[in-house]
């Protein structure tokens, strides 16, 4: 064989991972935030969007997403059971203990629901616009102005937690929201209510090497942190 084994070999060429859907909504963010912070964003067309909008509030972005409350199943009540029993001693053991344990499992259930968890409020209709987000659902909507919000995060690359006290009652409320507009929904509110953020101020809302994938797509990605 004529092959050198210690014959230099080419380097790896790093590729960069696959354009996906979810740059595409990264990118469109970083488009907004950047009219948003050069005072041109009134120059954009409104999305579509059938939530109403008050006078001068221009939507942004829109589509699925998904609600979810820190909230627990239950208060810890329970309904207990009482059995009187007839018959032989066999028998009537045997009830006690079958109404003891089912009251003990009907017990466990209502503490272990007691206990706060994200439950999942279900799908719905989100819009964005500058000053807030709406998700529209039958029973479990979100209006959630940037200026309401007490707190506000992005846990997950789609995903944004929110507190803020609820003005329908209820008290102090925390919910996210999951939808690909999750970055767009932290950047306008981080600008909005949030300017010190550490997300914001760091550029943690988006991925460390967004820019770099860009140019790699060809795709040109305006300076937004």
């Amino acid at each position: 064989m004529d092959e050198n084994s210690y014959a230099e070999r080419p380097a790896d060429v790093w590729r960069p991972p696959a354009w996906t859907a979810v740059d595409d909504h990264l990118l469109y963010t970083c488009h907004v935030v950047h009219d948003l912070v050069n005072g041109r964003l009134s120059a954009r067309s409104p999305v579509p969007s059938t939530v109403r909008l008050a006078p001068g509030e221009l939507s942004l972005a829109a589509g699925p997403a998904t609600r979810y409350t820190w909230r627990a199943l239950g208060d810890g009540s329970y309904q207990q059971s009482s059995v009187v029993a007839f018959g032989g001693t066999g028998f009537v053991i045997g009830s006690m203990v079958g109404s003891a344990l089912g009251n003990a499992a009907r017990r466990n259930r209502a503490a272990a629901d007691a206990q706060p968890r994200w439950v999942c409020d279900g799908p719905g209709e989100l819009t964005v616009t500058e000053r807030r987000a709406y998700f529209g659902h039958p029973q479990s909507y979100l209006d959630l102005n940037w200026s309401g919000l007490a707190t506000m995060d992005l846990v997950g690359a789609d995903v944004l937690e929110c507190g803020f006290q609820n003005v329908d009652g209820g008290g102090f409320l925390t919910v996210r929201v999951q939808s690909p507009w999750a970055s767009l929904m932290f950047a306008l509110a981080a600008h909005s209510a949030f300017p010190a953020h550490p997300r914001l101020l760091g550029g943690g809302w988006l991925p460390p090497d967004f820019e770099a994938r860009c140019a790699a797509a060809g795709l040109a990605c305006p300076p937004v942190r």
